[in-house]
């Protein structure tokens, strides 16, 4: 990481910054710089916080609710995750089992904070969001990268768990439905995976369901908890009102599990930030209990751009994509793209100079797959409008369109 000196722990030395904030951080400067970018890359939703929402938010500030709260948040914001999981999965949990921090991110680094020592291993399956292996590595673990290919619906098989456990195992990491795919497990894999578990007891499991209302099928998303009681105990469920509510700025995210493991991380947040912000809280607990036709509007939004987009891409020559089952991303194929020359003679060697193709020949940015452990791939969003993801799928197709096997003469 430049920047950087040997004066700078050894725990910020070994890990990478953020590979989705640094594409963001470069199209705000490209824009700044008045080139016309169609920005692919943002992982939020591209609406407003609902009005009812920052009302409470308000109304907090003027009832003067801007003091410390609770390290484990307040009690009606506790009240309001413990109502949604009764209500979405028919899980019970009491206050002893939540607790609240400044976004799923910080719950999720301070979970692995509380439990790794040098050595322990944390099963990644890959494609994974990037923050996963750094985290893992800020905390002394080992990251150990399990592929999940296309094939499989880019899922962990009951297989490739049971071989990637050892003794130093502590942690797997299920992000479902996930990013960068939009993959998502079912019910029946679920139980699959839990058989596995059950025959490991030192092996937690963190599940990362921040898109699971961003979602696409009938059925209500499954989260294993739910779907295998026997691992209650050992499975930390994380999620937040970012994505679903369009909260990202407010850093509200949650975390139900066992309770020496919420001891824990409540004790090293009263040690870092003291508790989550009150009018963020306040905010969450409305969107929590408060009316639900902003997520039902939105997704019904997110499907209907997931469909066109999904099929502008599969009709872009060299490019494919499959059709995720929630979130707002595509993960896409651009295996044949690898090798072919560009234009200007240079050969692609990778998805990296894929990427960096088309931003500097057609201004579409996009993020490498193998920042996500998917290398051959890239991501978008579609969280943004549709005319924009027409538009960039044109692009797409002039850029594929004007590659060639031999380089120009």
């Amino acid at each position: 990481m430049s920047g950087l000196t040997d004066a700078t722990a050894a725990r910020v030395r070994r890990i990478n910054p953020s590979p989705s904030t640094a594409a963001a951080q470069r199209v705000r400067e490209l824009k700044n710089q008045g080139l016309p970018i169609l920005d692919l890359t943002v992982g939020e939703p591209d609406f407003d916080t609902p009005d009812h929402v920052k009302a409470a938010a308000i109304r907090a500030i003027e009832a003067g609710e801007t003091r410390y709260t609770p390290v484990n948040g307040t009690p009606r914001l506790r009240a309001a995750i413990a109502a949604k999981l009764r209500e979405r999965h028919g899980l019970e949990c009491t206050d002893a089992h939540i607790t609240v921090g400044g976004g799923a991110k910080q719950v999720i680094f301070l979970a692995l904070m509380a439990t790794l020592d040098e050595g322990d291993e944390v099963i990644v399956p890959a494609p994974y969001w990037v923050s996963y292996p750094d985290m893992v590595r800020a905390n002394d673990g080992t990251p150990v990268v399990v592929d999940c290919p296309e094939a499989d619906g880019f899922r962990l098989t009951p297989e490739r768990l049971a071989a990637a456990i050892t003794a130093r195992t502590r942690w797997v990491v299920l992000n479902t439905p996930g990013n960068p795919t939009g993959s998502a497990y079912t019910a029946g894999e679920l139980s699959e995976l839990a058989q596995v578990l059950l025959e490991h007891p030192q092996v937690r499991v963190l599940t990362d369901e921040i898109y699971d209302e961003i979602w696409y099928r009938e059925e209500a998303a499954p989260s294993l908890a739910a779907v295998e009681p026997r691992l209650a105990e050992r499975v930390f469920l994380t999620n937040g009102v970012s994505k679903t509510y369009a909260m990202t700025g407010w850093r509200i995210g949650y975390g139900v599990g066992p309770t020496d493991l919420v001891t824990a991380i409540n004790t090293l947040q009263s040690q870092t930030s003291s508790c989550p912000s009150s009018v963020s809280q306040a905010a969450a607990a409305a969107a929590l209990t408060g009316p639900q036709d902003f997520v039902r509007e939105t997704v019904s939004v997110y499907r209907g751009r997931r469909d066109a987009t999904v099929k502008l891409i599969n009709d872009v020559p060299r490019l494919s994509c499959t059709v995720p089952d929630g979130g707002f991303y595509l993960l896409v194929n651009c295996h044949d793209t690898i090798g072919q020359f560009t234009p200007s003679g240079s050969r692609i060697q990778n998805d990296e100079d894929f990427a960096r193709y088309l931003l500097d020949s057609q201004q579409v940015a996009v993020i490498h797959g193998a920042a996500y452990g998917a290398p051959g791939y890239f991501r978008i969003s579609f969280a943004t409008s549709t005319d924009a993801l027409t538009e960039a799928c044109a692009r797409l197709a002039t850029a594929c369109a004007r590659l060639s096997c031999a380089p120009t003469v």
